[in-house]
This record gives C-alpha cells, structure tokens and sequence, in this order.
C-alpha cells in the first residue's frame, strides 16, 4: 500500500521547528505539512529565503517530503482569525491574502514541496454568492499564475462554513476557471464525514482525479471538531484503501491543530493507528478450510435467473448534528452510489489531465523566492461549531 503519512505542524506549535521535524522523522513520518507561521516559518518575517534554505536542508537530511499550509490564524491580522482572506470586503485585504499565497508557492518551489494548500474563507455579511464566487477567482489569479511559473499546484480545501465547502464547491470553482491545470484540491477525511453527502471512502474515490493534498483525523457527523483518532466516527480501513486505489502519491497529513500540548505522543498514537490499519490491508485474506468432500450442486431451473440484489444509497449517519460556525481555518467519471449523477473527470486531452500527483516524478521549473516577482449535493443539515480555538 502506497500511502504516504504526514503530519502536520500546526499540531507541534509547542515545538521548535527543528525538533517537531527530527521527532516525525523518528517515528517514521514521510513527511511532513508545514504551516508558515511566526512559530515555525514565519513568511512575513525578515531573511525568509536563508531561512527556507535551512529548513530545506534539514528536511533532506531527515529524508521528509513536504507540503505547504496557509493555514496560520493570525500572520495577517492579530486581531482577525483567519483574515483577511481571499473574499474580503476590501480590496486591499484581498491582495494580502493573495500576496501571501504568492509567497507559499515560492517557499514551495524552494522546498520541493508537492502542493500548496489553501482556502476560500467566508462570505462577508452584505456580499452577494454569485459576488463571492468572482471575487474568489479573481483572487486566485495572480496565484495560479503564480504556481504555473513555478509548477507546484495549488490545492485549494473545502472548509464547514466557508464560500467553498464542499467537493461540489470545488467543482464550482473549477469550472470557473477553466479547469486551470495548477488547481487542485486538499482533501479533508474529517470535513468528508463532516457535512459531505457521501461516505469519506466515497469521497476519496470521487476526488481521486484532482487529488493534490490530504489531511486526515477523526471527526463526527455534523460536528466540525478535529479529534483523535478513535474519538470519532470514520471507519479508516476503507478511507485508505481508496485513497490507495487513487494512484495519489502525495502526503496523507494528520491535522490535529488544536492538539499541541499534547503534540508528540498524539504523532506516536496517530502513526500506531494508522500503520496497523495499513498493514491490515496489506496482508493477503486468510485461507478457508479445506472442503472434505463434495459439495452438491444446489438445483437451478432452466427458466430460472439468479435474483441481484438492489443497490441503494450509502445510508448516512444523522447523529449529533448540530450547526457549523463560520470558521475561516483522467481519467473517469465517477458515479454517486444509488443514482445516476455523475462526478465530472477531466479527459485525456484536458489541462486538468496533464497535471501529475506532484512531488512523485517529473521535473519542475526553476523558481524560488528571487524568482517568481461539479455536481450538485445534497442539502446539508446544518452543524455545530467547534470549540474556540
């Protein structure tokens, strides 16, 4: 099984770079989500590029893989969560939010990072849906620019609560701009259990095409709380087959952010989780007993067919279903279980084909720091909001 785990930094805040990287690495980490923040890499401090320097030469040394977050509450603004963002009322906080994503895709190209992750924000109170959308592209502009310059994708994540919440949210935007070729997604296993209308397993299968990054911890339906492994309700096993059988060769991260007082042994318990639910599914089924004898064939009429057995909806668990808060952080097509809608993929001849899991194989253009100036869903219920953070 090719899945490759991650985790993520914003979980290590407690912890000096340097130290949270050499403790992934001992516990057998692949790699790792590193969130540019005043803790760890800060991007709006000064010296940013002698310092990436040294982080992507610690990184080698301890043979980490690397993905970049935006998703720091406060290097922007400290007294705004999340803010400014790409939808904001005014232009110039827009820019910032933009500017620092422009940054991220630099720090990436420097780091051999395979994706740049980010996201939409809320809609401002007064600002039209159809308004957002636009100002959301238009944001995203300069950035993917950006990213093809420097060939790492953007993998923009659907986030409970923002503009862009949902796969359907994504394919929104896709269609939007043209199907560029450096957008993807991040993927979220919790925010699929969350409020998605298909199973988390589902989920990975239907992204699989645009699959760029992947956060992964437990959560409850309805409920937008990242929780430990085994605190929630997702059934893994299935969720890491799929994402197996999706051919995505970038990191699985574990995004536990609220968790850093307890940051090393939740890395520990995290990695023991998952390595032996992946060692599960790599061991081939037990045999059955041996048959003694023979075994009657059972009588089948001639004008006779045998009955399959009717294939519905996934059933969906509606439990402890609360409201969310506004919290701002191919090659198929693929069919939702029990109908006949189907989830868009690019074709062989489309941008969105061209673009490979990045950080696997293929070279890139030189960039860095001095060089770089779908379907409908179901009506979601609604949700309860996390704790303060």
């Amino acid at each position: 099984m090719s899945v490759r785990l991650g985790y993520g930094t914003n979980g290590l805040s407690d912890l000096r770079l340097d130290d949270a990287l050499g403790v992934l690495a001992e516990l057998g980490y692949d790699g790792v989500g590193l969130t540019l923040d005043h803790m760890h890499l800060d991007p709006v401090g000064p010296g940013l590029a002698g310092r990436v320097a040294r982080v992507a030469e610690r990184l080698g040394a301890l043979g980490l893989s690397v993905t970049v977050e935006t998703g720091a509450r406060y290097v922007l603004d400290p007294r705004r969560k999340h803010g400014p963002t790409l939808l904001d009322a005014e232009p110039e906080g827009r820019a910032a939010r933009s500017a620092l994503l422009v940054t991220a895709v630099q720090v990436a190209a420097d780091l051999g990072a395979h994706a740049v992750h980010c996201f939409s924000g809320v809609r401002p109170a007064g600002t039209d849906e159809d308004a957002a959308w636009e100002l959301l592209g238009a944001s995203l502009t300069p950035v993917l620019d950006a990213a093809e310059q420097a060939g790492v994708p953007l993998a923009i994540e659907p986030e409970p609560g923002h503009l862009l919440e949902t796969l359907a949210g994504f394919h929104r935007l896709r269609g939007q701009l043209d199907d560029h070729p450096l957008l993807g997604l991040t993927l979220d296993i919790g925010h699929c259990q969350c409020l998605e209308p298909l199973p988390p397993a589902d989920c990975v299968t239907a992204a699989g095409p645009w699959l760029r990054h992947v956060q992964i911890e437990d959560m409850r339906r309805g409920v937008h709380e990242h929780l430990p492994f085994g605190e929630g309700e997702i059934d893994f096993p299935p969720v890491l087959a799929a994402l197996d059988a999706t051919g995505y060769q970038g990191l699985t991260v574990v995004e536990l952010p609220r968790h850093s007082h307890a940051g090393p042994e939740l890395a520990r318990s995290s990695m023991a989780f998952l390595r032996t639910r992946l060692t599960a599914l790599n061991q081939p089924p037990a045999a059955g007993p041996t048959p003694t004898g023979p075994t009657p064939a059972a009588p089948f009429a001639d004008n006779a067919a045998p009955a399959l057995a009717a294939v519905g909806p996934t059933p969906f668990n509606h439990n402890a279903v609360g409201r969310i808060s506004a919290e701002p952080p191919g090659t198929s097509t693929a069919l939702l279980p029990g109908t006949s809608t189907a989830l868009p993929g690019p074709s062989a001849a489309s941008p969105g084909a061209r673009v490979a899991s990045p950080g696997v194989s293929g070279a890139r253009p030189a960039a860095g720091l001095g060089a770089v100036p779908g379907p409908a869903c179901a009506a979601l219920p609604p949700v309860s909001p996390p704790p303060s953070a």
